[in-house]
C-alpha cells in the first residue's frame, strides 16, 4: 500500500496552515487565561511576545526553513512525494511530546496565568514561522508567473 502523495506545495501550504492553526489556538488559549486572571497582563504580554520572538528567530525559523528545503530536495524527479512529508520523523515525535507537555500543563495545579506567557510563546512562534511557509508559496508562484509572462 503506497502512503498519499501529493505536490510539494501541497506540503509546504499544509504545514503553514497547520503551524497557523496551532499558533492560533494557543494564543487565543493564552488571551482567554489572561483575562480570567486580570493581573500584570502588560507583563504576561511582553513576556510573550519577546519569547515568541526568540524563539521564532533561534529556533522555529530555522526548523521552518529546514523542512522546506527537504520537502523541495526529497525524491527528485518525482511530481509527488508523501502527503506526511512536510514534516521530519523527528518533528512527529517532537509534537507528541509537546501536545503531552501542553495536556499535562493545563491540567496541572499551577494558575492558568502563570502559564499563559508560555502558552503565548510557543503561539506566536509558531505564528511568525508558518509565515514563512506563506512566503515561500507567494515567492515561487511569483517565479512561475515571470516565467509565464517571458513566454
Amino acid at each position: 500500500m503506497n502512503a498519499p502523495a501529493a505536490k510539494r506545495e501541497v506540503l509546504v501550504l499544509t504545514a503553514g496552515l497547520i503551524w497557523s492553526a496551532v499558533g492560533l489556538a494557543l494564543l487565543i488559549v493564552s488571551f482567554g487565561w489572561l483575562r480570567s486572571g486580570m493581573t500584570a497582563i502588560a507583563v504576561d504580554v511582553t513576556a510573550g511576545i519577546i519569547g515568541g520572538y526568540l524563539i521564532y528567530r533561534v529556533g522555529f525559523s530555522r526548523l521552518a526553513r529546514k523542512n522546506l528545503k527537504r520537502i523541495y530536495e526529497q525524491s527528485p524527479g518525482k511530481e509527488k512525494v508523501c502527503f506526511f512529508a512536510f514534516q521530519n520523523v523527528r518533528s512527529y515525535f517532537i509534537v507528541i511530546i509537546m501536545i503531552a507537555l501542553g495536556y499535562t500543563l493545563r491540567h496541572s495545579p499551577l494558575p492558568k496565568v502563570y502559564l499563559a506567557p508560555i502558552y503565548m510563546t510557543i503561539g506566536l512562534a509558531l505564528l511568525l514561522s508558518s509565515l514563512l511557509y506563506f512566503g515561500h508559496i507567494r515567492q515561487r508562484s511569483r517565479l512561475i508567473q515571470r516565467k509565464i509572462d517571458r513566454q
